[in-house]
């Protein structure tokens, strides 16, 4: 007999903030035992910075205990952060390492079945209806992303479509032909999808779909009515990255779309001042750090992000939103002095007619000084020589001059003309080294 699934909300989706701070409290202070007794990484971490799991009395406590990063992970290559023996893993995911070594993450059984319960909680409050179907277009494989959909998907009791990246022709094909009401995908790469389908002859605000559950890249408000604009479907946010757990840490809920929700019985945020590592109150805009509390395999000690935001008080739940993650703090470009992040950038594009959410940012040298350019495609419609295109292309160098502060050479490209990707979008392309 099929079992049936709730769509109702967990009771901890709306208990009480002290009752969730006691569960917090006790999930921490055993996260943390579990740490220090099973993993060399973090007792040597812990011991170096003279604090013991037990002197961990409040949340405030946490504070104490020394950050983890990136290299830390890289460092212990592969498996050395692990807390279990290798035997108890049952599922181990990476990262491309395009900078060096890949992070590599381990999964224990009770890790897979937690996960999974986060992101099919993440996918009812982006408004799952029973008798869904998914397709999924992020890539499977060592990326969390797919499995990570798929399994949430699937938990939920949804007809899933695996299909990864790429092939974007026959994305748009199973499609029409299967008639998906969610999309689980990179926003950039919805565009990629939704420009296919204007090729086809195929009008994206009549397709089947309802709702985008978009993740893995920064992407703006802008974008997001953009994207909701030319398809005619909800554009939902969804969080998460592998050193944490991987998609499903935080998701927005449709009835806001105020910022993704952190699903604070597994996770504990923090927001510090990125230079000085001190705690900012929650309203402070700073970089997002992230303890487990629940994790069995790979428990991640206020893990450094990069991502920048703040934390809000909740709204449809009692947890705590963070405002939508729009930069990082390492895709910072430094232009002359002046900070600009590619989000900011993307804002001002996306308020030019003329111009497709398509572009990139090219840093280079002119004599000893940065320079920056940002190429960016004319809408279809809008050749590159014509008025309205030029119109648009010294627009946007006069905003990015008021409002970033820095000068930037505008390249107009036809459409096609910026590289497309079945992931993660690369905003930026530094030519200056």
């Amino acid at each position: 007999m099929l079992q049936k699934t709730s769509f109702l909300l967990e009771p901890v989706e709306k208990a009480p903030i002290a009752e969730l701070r006691a569960l917090q409290l006790k999930r921490l202070q055993s996260t943390l035992a579990h740490a220090y007794e099973n993993s060399p990484v973090y007792r040597a971490k812990f011991d170096e910075a003279r604090v013991k799991p037990s002197d961990v009395k409040t949340l405030g406590c946490l504070s104490k205990l020394p950050f983890t990063t990136k290299k830390d992970l890289r460092d212990a290559y592969p498996f050395g952060m692990f807390a279990v023996p290798r035997e108890q893993i049952v599922r181990i995911h990476a990262s491309s390492g395009t900078t060096g070594k890949p992070t590599v993450v381990g999964y224990t059984q009770n890790d897979i079945d937690m996960w999974s319960n986060l992101v099919a909680r993440s996918i009812r409050a982006a408004g799952a209806k029973p008798g869904d179907l998914v397709h999924v277009s992020y890539g499977y494989g060592l990326f969390t992303g797919g499995l990570g959909a798929h399994y949430g998907a699937e938990k939920l009791g949804l007809t899933v479509v695996p299909f990864g990246g790429g092939q974007t022709e026959r994305q748009v094909q199973l499609i029409m032909d299967f008639k998906p009401t969610i999309i689980m995908v990179t926003p950039s790469y919805m565009l990629a999808i939704a420009d296919e389908m204007e090729r086809q002859g195929i009008d994206p605000r009549k397709t089947s779909l309802r709702i985008g559950i978009f993740g893995a890249e920064p992407w703006t408000n802008e974008m997001r009515a953009s994207i909701e604009a030319r398809l005619n479907i909800q554009a939902v946010d969804i969080y998460g990255l592998s050193e944490v757990m991987g998609p499903g840490v935080a998701n927005e809920c449709v009835e806001t779309k105020d910022g993704p929700t952190i699903w604070e019985d597994h996770f504990y945020p923090e927001i510090i001042d990125p230079e000085t590592g001190a705690v900012l109150p929650d309203g402070e805009f700073g970089e997002l750090v992230f303890t487990s509390l629940t994790k069995e395999a790979l428990p991640i000690i206020r893990y450094r992000t990069r991502d920048l935001t703040r934390l809000l008080p909740g709204t449809a739940r009692s947890m705590r939103r963070m405002e939508k993650i729009t930069g990082r703090s390492d895709d910072m470009m430094i232009v002359r002095g002046v900070n600009v992040f590619p989000s900011q950038i993307e804002e001002l594009i996306l308020k030019q007619a003329a111009l497709s959410a398509h572009y990139q940012c090219i840093l280079s040298k002119d004599g000893h000084m940065d320079a920056l350019t940002v190429a960016v495609e004319t809408k279809p419609g809008f050749a590159i020589e014509s008025e309205s295109a030029r119109a648009a292309s010294a627009a946007l160098a006069h905003d990015i001059k008021t409002y970033i502060g820095s000068s930037a050479a505008i390249e107009l490209r036809a459409e096609g003309g910026v590289e497309r990707s079945a992931g993660k979008a690369k905003r930026v392309l530094d030519l200056r080294k």
